[in-house]
């Protein structure tokens, strides 16, 4: 089973490197869901910052999509780990690494109990793109730490 599905993932990867030029964007935009209370976040993560949902830290290290002309194909390449408080020290733990597709989700695919990640877009310019240290949709995703520490809070 694990060896199929990494055959299937890397086959999903020479194609949308084979086929046309991905274009890399700034944001990756991303549903979260947790299970328990059946609440579905819209999760706007910057390339390159960590934020938070629930007790995950989602980082996104590159978002790709093809050009509008190409069969559609969407990718994130994510990083997200679980941080559990304990007695006196904080567990982190990164359950999840690797690429996931926006049109095959099942390929790759988070496996926790109580959340679950998906892709639905790549925002590539600026001007779509949250300011520094604030999410463009605040749903249910909050930054882990602003860009600019230095700025000052906005009423």
């Amino acid at each position: 089973m694990a060896a199929r599905r990494l055959v299937l993932a890397l086959a999903a990867v020479l194609a949308l490197a084979a086929a046309a030029p991905a274009r890399a964007e700034v944001v990756a935009v991303l549903q979260g869901l947790d299970k328990t209370t059946a609440r579905i976040s819209t999760i706007e993560a910057p390339v390159g910052q960590s934020v938070r949902f629930g007790s995950l830290v989602i980082t996104a290290r590159a978002c790709v999509k093809r050009p509008p002309e190409e069969p559609p194909e969407t990718a994130a390449f994510l990083e997200i780990d679980d941080v559990k408080p304990g007695e006196g020290k904080v567990t982190v733990t990164r359950i999840f690494s690797g690429w996931m597709f926006k049109e095959s989700p099942a390929l790759s695919a988070l496996e926790h109990p109580v959340y679950d990640v998906t892709v639905l877009d790549c925002r590539g310019t600026e001007a779509d793109a949250a300011k520094p240290g604030e999410p463009a949709k605040p749903d249910g995703a909050k930054p882990v730490a602003p860009t600019n520490p230095t700025a000052p809070a906005k009423p």
